[in-house]
Formats: C-alpha cells, structure tokens, sequence
C-alpha cells in the first residue's frame, strides 16, 4: 500500500465515523420530533403552562451528562425570559434543597429516570407540592411514577458504538430543552430587546445594544449654525475630533453636514472665505437613537461614512463614530 492511500484511509476513517455519529443523532432527533407531533405534545404544552403560571423560577436539575444538559438548559431559560437556574441533586440533599421555593417549578433530567440522587428532591417537591416535570426514556421509572408531568423521550440508539456513552440521548434531551425555551419565548412575546437586557456582553450582546447606548452627547457633539464660517467650521471639526460637523438651521435641525471629504474637494477653492452653507452636504445620513448597534455599523460600511449623527424629530442629540462601534464589539 503506498503512502498516499495509508494517508487517504486515515483521513477517510474518522469522517466515516463523524457521518456515522451525526446519521444516528439525527434519527433520534427525528424519533424525537415526531413524539411531539404525536403523544408528546399534550404534555409539552402542559409543561409549558405550569412554567408560565407559577411566579417563582424554574429549577432545573439532574446529575451527570443529564445535570450538564440541565445545566445549559437553565441558562437558555433564564436568558430568554424565564427565571431559572441548576440546582446539583448532591447539593440539594446537603441544604440546597433550601434554594427551592413553593412557587417554582421543578423540571428533573434523567433518561433512566431511576437516578438514586434525585430522591431528595422529589420527596421534598411532594411534600411542598411543587410542580415537577420530569424529562426522561423511563416512562414507568420512579421519576416518571413521581412526576406531575413526563416529557417521555423515545428510545434512541446511542451514537457510541458500545451503546454506553450518553450521545443521542443528551442530544435529545437538550433538544427538547430547547424546544421549551422557544416555545416559551414565543409565547411571551420576548424581543430582541428583552434578550439584550439578559444578555450584555459578547458579540451578540454589542450587536442588540442601541446607539443610545454608546452615542456622544451635550458639548461632544460638533455643530455649528447655518451661516457659519468655513474657517469656524474648520476649527469645530478640529476641536470635536469625529472628523464632522453637523449644520443646523433657525430651529435646530439638522440641514447639512460637513466631513474632512468635503474640505478636502473644496481645497482648490477660497475654502476659508467660503460658509458651510456653499460646502455642505445637505440631506446627510441619519440615525436615531433606537437603531441597533449592529444596524448603524452596517449603515457606516455600506455608506463609507466614518460618523453618523443621532437626531430626534430631526434634531441633533449624539453622534456616533465607527470606532465607537467597533469598541463595543459590533463588528
């Protein structure tokens, strides 16, 4: 055998492998979407309306691969208008039972559903009659015996060839996590602005922020009166450093802008006994401060402006340059 094909089939092997795994999660997402179209249904629409009605959080919990599923699960929850967090059932038995209220809801991951741990937690959920929803294959399982409601998963061959390790089944189990958390987003009515108050930081956070958020203000923000002259005008640009600066009229409006471009077109001309009226470009690129970060970097590329003025009823209120876009991460 030459190099060439020793090299080919070790290249070849782990990408079969790799199909193989996804071939087999799919299907079991595929088993998955049909059980809710079918049985599953009903009781994710139950699951949904106990969440909405309860005033309290939603305590997510489970151990081992399920808890790490929990675990995302709780912060897609929380991060898209449901209060939520992880609760480790080793923890629970040792005084974090502490940390659940009357009005929560308890949604419990255990493909098995006969986890040994979970048993502190589902006797305190009965006793202080706390709803609990169980996530789980053991549809006659303890878990399944104690829940209020059983989000029962199908069974699913595992993607590891010894069918021991947690693949299909976590795939699953996250999936209809996530199916929950949409579904209560939508049911909400949660916007992108909601999602942004959750969720700050990151790229994703930059790009939901509002240019209000980041625009300069008062004294930043360079104009100058109709009529000015161009040698004033020149020494606002200067002194204000966006490279700009807006012309207003009689009522404070916004009616021109004057870039370093247009001094630099105007350069053969008497520039300096000129007014900004004679160089100004009129009908300038506007913003307001609502627009989304992300929506004004793109009107700054397209446009290969580096400034953009922030105006209210179209009046001036900020100005926001491309590297205060680019600061915040919008890129």
């Amino acid at each position: 055998m030459s190099e060439n094909t020793k090299n080919s089939e070790t290249v070849k092997e782990p990408v079969m492998s790799a199909l193989r795994t996804l071939a087999v999660e799919r299907k079991g997402l595929e088993a998955l979407s049909e059980a809710i179209a079918d049985g599953l249904g009903k009781p994710f629409s139950q699951a949904l309306e106990v969440i909405r009605g309860i005033t309290g959080r939603v305590i997510v919990t489970g151990v081992g691969k399920s808890g790490h599923i929990g675990s995302k699960i709780a912060a897609t929850l929380a991060s898209t208008g449901t209060p939520a967090f992880f609760v480790h059932p080793a923890e629970a038995n040792h005084g974090d039972l502490g940390m659940i209220a009357r009005d929560d809801a308890i949604v419990t991951m255990s493909w098995s559903g006969e986890t040994r741990e979970l048993g502190g937690i589902l006797s305190y959920s009965r006793r202080f009659e706390i709803p609990l929803i169980a996530i789980t294959a053991g549809v006659e399982s303890t878990l399944a015996r104690q829940a209020d409601i059983v989000l029962a998963l199908p069974k699913a061959e595992e993607a590891c060839p010894h069918g021991l390790a947690p693949t299909t089944s976590t795939l699953m189990q996250l999936a209809l996590g996530d199916a929950l958390a949409v579904a209560l987003l939508e049911s909400r009515g949660f916007s992108a602005s909601d999602f942004h108050t959750f969720h700050p930081g990151g790229k994703l956070g930059a790009s939901l922020m509002k240019v209000s958020e980041i625009m300069h203000t008062g004294d930043r923000v360079p104009l100058v009166e109709a009529g000015t002259s161009m040698r004033n005008a020149i020494m606002r640009i200067s002194e204000k450093g966006f490279g700009c600066v807006g012309v207003i009229d009689r009522d404070a409006r916004l009616c021109g802008i004057i870039t370093d471009g247009d001094l630099r077109r105007h350069i053969d001309a008497d520039l300096l006994s000129m007014s900004v009226d004679e160089v100004m470009t009129r009908s300038p690129k506007t913003i307001e401060g609502d627009t989304l970060v992300a929506s004004a970097l793109k009107i700054v590329n397209t446009s290969s402006i580096t400034a953009l003025m922030v105006v209210s009823d179209g009046k001036p209120v900020g100005i926001v340059h491309l590297h205060d876009l680019l600061r915040v991460g919008a890129a």
